[in-house]
This record gives structure tokens, C-alpha cells and sequence, in this order.
């Protein structure tokens, strides 16, 4: 009877070990299919779940060396760390999500910031409001401008070595464009929202945003290889960037990209970026009422809904089929992600290095989903 329960075991052991091979080969598989797409020349995932014993990581580039441990542009990904930095603060009591932000700008800034139809909701805009993004406020990088000149995101290739402050970003914003809505009133994803978080963090801190990340989120959870671009370095990873691309142009050395800040501008990997949403998870960072008031949904598009700097995509809805499974995280437009997926208790973390293939990086995600689901 013994030797039958030792057999059973290493049987149920085996077949395991076997899943987690094809796993592992599919997912490979997958990766290397997106590399086959002429415009994608280098990709990083990371696959990982403590409960499934998965940790698998892999890196390729046609063109450079790369490896797992490459620290990458995050792009909006950054929101997460900006928005629980201010979750920290509340923690702190130092401010509170329904403030108003003009408790912690200079009236300069907050002048003119929200004026529509004649009408100035300046004074109306809370914290709330700017981490969801449904304060109204314009995109200074995305966004049309009123008199037909160049949005910031088409500047960073205009002159690539200028150095945009928060101050010049807003003013732009001011000057060039014009809010959408009032208020409370609607949904419209803009940076603007998060460098005004960024100027919050650092009012009340008395830090500079890379310092506050530093000191609250990268050392505590030994996030050594992640830093600010362009602000700060690495605690301890001495590799360069990983390179990224708009079209055919190389973007990852622009100065310009200091116009990508408290909404874009971190560099990280991904066992820091998995690191860090586990963390937050388990309640590690932040309280957990506060990660709970953080997860207060508001529809953003179909299959989508945003909470306070982070994002809740439904597999159903977004893919148009059969399926209960959800994603928790954040992506960024360099096809940068980091999701965690309750129902089967996996993080899948990593970036395609290529503004064009955002898309193509959500769909990489849903099909490592549907492979772990179905094995």
C-alpha cells in the first residue's frame, strides 16, 4: 500500500513537471511569434505565480543584447507607483484622495488650470479627480491643440534634447488646449493629471518625486534595479535601457523624454515591477482600506475600467469571449505591462519596446492566460 501512495505521488509529480514544460513551450513559442513582426525587435516577459510554481523568464532581441534582467521604459506603468505614493501619504495623513489639489499647488500653477466655457473649475479639482482621470483636464501629450501646433508627444522628435519641467508642462496645457469636461463629469486619460500628482507628492513630501520613490517603495521592497529616467540611477543594476521605438525612430536616449514624468517616466524590470504589485496586494505598501478606496471603478472603455492609478481589464468583455477571468495592473504605450490575474493567481510583467504594438502586447497577455487556463 506504501509503495502504491509513493507511485501515485511521483506520477501526480511527473505530469506536473510535464505541464509545466508545455507551459513553458507555448508561452516561448508566443513570445518568439511576436518578434517575428518586422517592427518588434526585442521583447521581455516575465511569467510568474508562487501558487502554480511558475517563474518563467525570457528576453530576446533581434538587434541588441538583452537580457531578463534589462531595465525597460515603463511608460504609464509609472501611474501605479505615482498613485500609491500618493495612497502613502494618505496613509501618512498628510493629505486625503478628496482633497482639493489647490491645498498643495501655488496659485501660479492652479491659475487658469480648468477653464471651460468661460467658467473656472480650478478650485473644484480633488486628488480623486486627477487619479482617475476624470478631472476634465487636457492631454498635453496626446491632445489636439487649439491653434494646430505640435502636441508634446510630436515635440519629443522636434527637438530631442530639450528639458521639460512640470511647470512648462502644465503652462502648455494651459496655453495649447482646453479641458474637456467639468469636474466629476466624465472619463478622459491624461498625463496632465499625473504630473500635478507627481507636484503633490513632492509638496507634501518635501522629496523629489525619485526620491520618494526611492525611499517608500524601491528600497523597502528591494526594488534595486528601478529609477526615474533622467532623474535618478539604479540602486544596483549598471545595464542600459532596453531600447524603444516609435516607428523607426529610437526614443530610449531623448532628453525630451523628461516630458514623460509622474505618468511615464519610471525604468524598471520585470522582477521589480511583479515585486512591487505583489507587495501592494498583500498590503505591504499600502493599508489595505486604502487599496481598496484605490480600486474604485469607473468605466474607461469597453473591457476596461480605471480606479485610482491603476486598471481592471475583463476578458470577456474585451476579448468578446466566454471567459471569468480579469486583469489587474497597468500598461504603458512603449507595449510595457504589468497584470495580475486573481482567478489564477499569476503576474505576467514585461514590454514589446514598440509604441505601435500596445495591442498586439494585450493580446500576448490574453493568450499566455488561456494557455495556463487550459493545461
Amino acid at each position: 500500500m506504501k509503495q502504491s501512495t509513493i507511485l501515485t505521488l511521483l506520477i501526480f509529480i511527473s505530469m506536473g513537471a510535464f505541464g509545466q514544460q508545455d507551459i513553458k513551450k507555448d508561452i516561448a513559442l508566443l513570445l518568439n511569434a511576436e518578434l517575428q513582426n518586422e517592427n518588434i525587435k526585442s521583447g521581455i516577459l516575465h511569467v510568474y505565480s508562487e501558487t502554480r510554481g511558475i517563474d518563467m523568464q525570457l528576453a530576446e532581441s533581434k538587434e541588441d543584447s538583452i537580457s531578463i534582467l534589462s531595465p525597460f521604459y515603463t511608460a504609464s506603468v509609472t501611474k501605479m507607483l505615482t498613485a500609491t505614493s500618493i495612497g502613502i501619504l494618505k496613509d501618512q495623513k498628510k493629505l486625503n484622495f478628496e482633497d482639493n489639489i489647490a491645498q498643495y499647488l501655488t496659485d501660479s500653477l492652479m491659475s487658469n488650470l480648468h477653464v471651460l466655457n468661460g467658467k473656472e473649475y480650478s478650485n473644484d479639482l480633488t486628488i480623486a479627480h486627477l487619479l482617475q482621470h476624470t478631472s476634465g483636464l487636457p492631454d498635453y501629450f496626446t491632445d489636439t491643440t487649439i491653434d494646430g501646433s505640435p502636441n508634446i508627444i510630436n515635440q519629443l522628435l522636434i527637438d530631442t534634447s530639450k528639458s521639460w519641467s512640470a511647470q512648462e508642462m502644465i503652462e502648455f496645457t494651459k496655453q495649447k488646449m482646453k479641458p474637456h469636461f467639468a469636474p466629476g463629469k466624465g472619463y478622459h486619460y491624461t498625463d496632465t493629471e499625473y504630473v500635478l500628482l507627481a507636484l503633490i507628492i513632492e509638496n507634501v513630501s518635501g522629496l523629489s518625486l525619485d526620491k520618494f520613490f526611492k525611499q517608500h517603495i524601491f528600497q523597502p521592497l528591494k526594488m534595486h534595479s528601478s529609477y526615474i529616467n533622467l532623474k535618478s540611477s539604479a540602486i544596483d543594476n549598471s545595464l542600459d535601457i532596453a531600447k524603444f521605438y516609435a516607428s523607426e525612430y529610437e526614443l530610449s536616449s531623448l532628453k525630451s523624454l523628461s516630458a514623460d514624468w509622474g505618468g511615464g517616466g519610471l525604468v524598471s524590470t520585470t522582477q521589480d515591477l511583479i515585486g512591487f504589485l505583489k507587495a501592494f496586494n498583500e498590503d505591504l505598501i499600502v493599508t489595505k482600506e486604502t487599496r481598496l478606496e484605490m480600486q474604485n471603478w469607473v468605466n474607461e472603455t469597453k473591457g476596461m475600467e480605471y480606479g485610482f492609478g491603476i486598471r481592471k481589464v475583463s476578458i470577456d468583455k474585451l476579448t468578446e469571449t466566454e471567459s471569468d477571468l480579469q486583469l489587474i495592473g497597468h500598461s504603458g504605450s512603449t507595449a510595457s505591462f504589468l497584470w495580475y490575474c486573481p482567478q489564477l493567481d499569476i503576474y505576467i510583467s514585461g514590454t514589446l519596446n514598440q509604441l505601435e504594438a500596445s495591442k498586439s502586447a494585450m493580446i500576448l497577455v490574453c493568450e499566455i492566460l488561456k494557455i495556463i487556463e487550459n493545461k
